[in-house]
């Protein structure tokens, strides 16, 4: 065996969606932030990436996050969200799987009942508190970044379903959030292949006809995911969200679920210290508080606290023959869909 690269990775899934952690075989990326580490894996060299989530070492169906040390003295450990498509910036189902794997292989040393853990993130600080007991990490509360409305009921032109309407909303990525009952289905398993293209259809529709940019962070200028929802039973919110090239996110979305709280309190449904629950596509549930107001350049903003359990199943080494024709990943419809 001659491998010119070796990765070991943990294997990890949030409330059903996998989200691996790479915990060796990557010294660091260049840039002096993460945000500069981001914009160089999608910009410059997007090798690793592709390597690690994509066929055939990777599936669809999954995320790979990208342990680093931190650019910021506060924080334990830096982490770049690896997905099929691109480095995205936030991700509150994987923040949860990097926590788990931070404190359950000892990498930050846990206390119980309670330990603290700072993440460095492309789109800022996290902050989780972990519950831990015997040795073991039960669960993970996030204080995600500031979440806030770009606009509410913007009227989107489809070619497949006429006019829609979205709320467009930052939650550590920005999102179109859009009432399932608009394109005719549930949000149950049976539509998940019909809800992926639909959402993935419904995002680029989206960028083409509406422009977002953070007023912090001008770099993330796009919407990166539609999350659909059903408001209907509230305070419990089914939600999926759909994810480029097309698939669904198996958890209820830590990002997805913050920016529907921030249209919520746009629209008054909510305040300080209310709560509710995220429900995913296969009923695993998050646990969301508003914890209060702020504001982000001159957006109102709200700060979401979402709760969730992630699980180690696996620890695996990876590696690259020089001869392999595939290191480079590819992609097929049959199970990524037609979105890539």
């Amino acid at each position: 065996m001659r491998w010119n690269k070796t990765l070991q990775i943990v294997g990890v899934h949030c409330e059903g969606e996998i989200g691996k952690v790479i915990t060796g075989g990557v010294i660091n990326i260049p840039g002096e932030t993460m945000l500069d580490k981001m914009n160089y894996i999608n910009e410059v060299d997007d090798s690793l990436r592709r390597l690690v989530t994509m066929e055939p070492r990777g599936c669809l169906q999954m995320t790979v996050n990208l342990l680093l040390p931190p650019t910021r003295p506060e924080a334990h450990a830096g982490f770049i969200v690896l997905q099929s498509d691109k480095a995205h910036p936030m991700s509150g189902s994987n923040a949860i799987c990097v926590v788990t794997a931070l404190l359950e292989l000892g990498m930050v040393p846990m206390q119980e009942p309670i330990t603290e853990v700072v993440l460095d993130m492309p789109a800022g600080l996290v902050t989780a508190r972990a519950t831990c007991s015997n040795g073991r990490c039960v669960g993970v509360s996030l204080d995600m970044p500031p979440s806030f409305v770009e606009a509410l009921d913007v009227v989107i032109e489809t070619e497949e379903f006429g006019p829609i309407k979205a709320d467009v909303a930052f939650g550590g990525v920005y999102y179109a959030l859009v009432d399932v009952d608009q394109v005719g289905l549930t949000i149950e398993p049976k539509n998940a292949r019909k809800l992926a293209d639909f959402g993935v259809t419904i995002r680029n529709h989206v960028n083409n006809q509406f422009k977002v940019k953070h007023p912090l962070y001008p770099e993330i200028d796009k919407v990166a995911y539609t999350m659909f929802r059903n408001r209907e039973n509230y305070p419990l919110i089914q939600t999926c969200t759909t994810l480029p090239p097309g698939r669904v996110d198996r958890s209820p979305c830590g990002t997805g679920s913050s920016a529907n709280l921030a249209s919520l309190a746009a629209r008054g449904q909510v305040e300080e210290g209310s709560k509710l629950v995220s429900q995913s596509i296969i009923g695993s549930e998050f646990n969301v508080q508003m914890l209060g107001n702020t504001l982000i350049g001159n957006k109102p903003a709200i700060l979401p606290r979402v709760q969730g359990r992630a699980w180690i199943y696996s620890i695996e080494q990876v590696g690259v023959d020089p001869d392999d024709p595939m290191s480079a990943g590819f992609m097929l419809s049959d199970t990524w869909g037609e979105g890539f």
